[in-house]
């Protein structure tokens, strides 16, 4: 009977001590979860640029195809504006195609991708005419982008890339300044023509 005791109590303590040990496993793995969580979700070199990238992708496609077709090549120059000076500046057909060969011209030595042949210059493809086309163009050249932001590491962004003595991390932001640069000329062709920018809809002018 004392045996019989004895063996029950030994069995109790090693079923108690099993259960702490399981419970605090479990609060070592809760603890860990979060942290590897945090760790998992922090941004990288190439998150970060690809995050502005889309931003100022989404604007100026949205602005590009908010302007109709027939207002494509038009440029303030049409408008005579007593004491402008407008004379020789870009249609919005042409600022569209501007921002998209020169996304090609400043992505491509990060991705090693050859400029298509089709661009000779920062006006683009003189072919390309259609709004489709335009916008078609525009969307593979950010595309581009999304593909130099993925190129992008901590150990590799301060290094040049391509024939000049840009770092990597230089060509990819000046790609999105260059771009925003030219959607504000973009938003002014629009509001000439009595179009509020999408970007802008629903907030006070």
């Amino acid at each position: 009977m004392k045996r019989m005791r004895s063996f029950l109590l030994l069995a109790a303590l090693i079923f108690a001590l099993a259960g702490m040990g399981q419970r605090t496993q479990g609060a070592a793995a809760a603890n860990t979860l979060p942290a590897q969580q945090a760790q998992q979700s922090l941004p990288t070199i190439a998150s970060a640029v690809d995050r502005e990238i889309s931003a100022i992708e989404k604007q100026i496609v949205e602005a590009a195809e908010a302007m109709p077709e027939d207002k494509f090549n038009f440029s303030p120059d049409s408008l005579n504006i007593p004491g402008s000076e407008y004379k020789g500046v870009r249609t919005f057909a042409v600022q569209v195609k501007h921002v998209a060969s020169s996304n090609y011209f400043i992505w491509s030595p990060l991705t090693g991708d050859k400029v298509p042949e089709s661009i000779k210059d920062g006006n683009g493809p003189p072919d390309l005419k259609s709004k489709a086309d335009i916008i078609k163009f525009l969307k593979d050249s950010f595309a581009l982008g999304h593909k130099a932001a993925a190129t992008l590491t901590a150990e590799n962004m301060l290094q040049t890339a391509g024939n000049g003595k840009s770092t990597r991390l230089h060509l990819a932001e000046f790609g999105v300044a260059h771009a925003y640069d030219h959607y504000g000329q973009m938003v002014e062709y629009l509001r000439m023509n009595g179009i509020v920018p999408p970007a802008s809809r629903g907030k006070s002018d």
